[in-house]
């Protein structure tokens, strides 16, 4: 997704919530004739967290989007540890809700064995997906390593050290396109450019973000990426601290450091969210099935902030590449061998 898309999109966003402000007595005229239950769409969050400031809250803003227009009712049940998915899935079973969504894919294991034991169940997978999708489940992806790459390529021509780093919370497939398509992205730049690399083995402890972005910058780094839920909180703050730039993940995180954020690698989980909640709605929700998001969906980018500290040649550049995705004239690495592969 390029600057400007992400912009339109946003802005449609804004007016589509004015409009309900101004309907909002209507609605409830209408829903007092409307006898029929709502259906109700529950999200389990990762060990995260709903206010991680990054995936989960992203899904978050997606339910609670189409909860407004929609008409849905929404609700979430947070994880607190590992265990506690299969746990949540059985109390939302015993509630009766319509659609069970899972936001990670550390929660892939509970849903499979969840659409097993509720074959009557719909369930819905963020994140990851199965070889066989079960036939009650249905599965997002996204090609984060596309933004990713963008963000890789703002970060090259921003750094004055030619010395990046990537931070990321553990090492799973979803995290690791996010390292690659961001590393391929620097290397387009700079083939030279140094990357330090360092995982947390964590999605929620701030203080081991924090120590390592400033590890970081004490050898040498001058922007660091970080995929990892809150670990990414931890490190924007050693960012605002040295003086030295971030870049955030999942959702537009300049709000956390505006004079520090170049950027943000954006995976529209809310898009994916609310589009999938609009099938079930609409009663054309396929099981069985992954759809995966994109830059040519709009659900992947570089965010409206950007050109707050970064020069509008650059953004220009940027676009210029985001158009190639677009034309399939260029593809993000996801995986180390796609790397290793793209830099020769």
């Amino acid at each position: 997704m390029k600057l400007k898309k992400l912009i339109a999109l946003a802005t449609t966003t804004v007016l589509s919530a004015s409009l309900l402000v101004g309907c909002s007595s209507n609605n409830k005229e209408e829903e007092k004739g409307n006898t029929e239950k709502k259906m109700t769409v529950a999200m389990i969050t990762d060990v995260a967290g709903v206010n991680d400031q990054s995936f989960n809250q992203s899904a978050w803003e997606g339910l609670q989007k189409a909860e407004k227009e929609l008409g849905v009712k929404a609700k979430y049940l947070e994880s607190k540890q590992d265990s506690d998915y299969a746990a949540n899935i059985e109390t939302l079973v015993d509630e009766g809700v319509d659609l069970i969504l899972g936001v990670g894919m550390k929660l892939a294991p509970a849903i499979e064995e969840g659409a097993k034991m509720y074959p009557e169940q719909k369930f819905i997978l963020v994140d990851e997906t199965y070889p066989e999708v079960p036939s009650n489940v249905k599965t997002i992806l996204f090609n984060s390593q596309e933004s990713a790459y963008l963000s890789g390529l703002v970060a090259g021509k921003m750094t004055k050290t030619n010395n990046i780093g990537f931070i990321g919370g553990m090492e799973l497939p979803v995290i690791e396109a996010f390292q690659y398509g961001y590393m391929a992205g620097a290397k387009a730049v700079n083939p030279d450019m140094q990357i330090q690399v360092q995982y947390a083995n964590s999605f929620t402890d701030q203080a081991k973000g924090k120590a390592i972005a400033n590890q970081m910058y004490s050898k040498g780094a001058d922007v660091i990426f970080t995929a990892g839920g809150d670990v990414g909180t931890g490190a924007i703050e050693a960012a605002k601290e040295n003086g030295k730039f971030a870049i955030g993940v999942d959702r537009d995180q300049s709000d956390l450091a505006p004079d520090n954020v170049l950027t943000s690698a954006i995976k529209r989980v809310d898009v994916g969210v609310f589009d999938t909640v609009k099938e079930l709605v609409d009663g054309k929700l396929e099981l069985g099935t992954t759809v995966v998001y994109g830059l040519q969906e709009g659900a992947v980018g570089i965010p409206e902030s950007t050109k707050n500290l970064v020069s509008q040649d650059i953004i220009d550049y940027v676009n210029g590449e985001a158009d190639k995705f677009e034309k399939g004239e260029l593809k993000a690495p996801k995986t180390k061998a796609e790397y290793e592969s793209m830099v020769k």
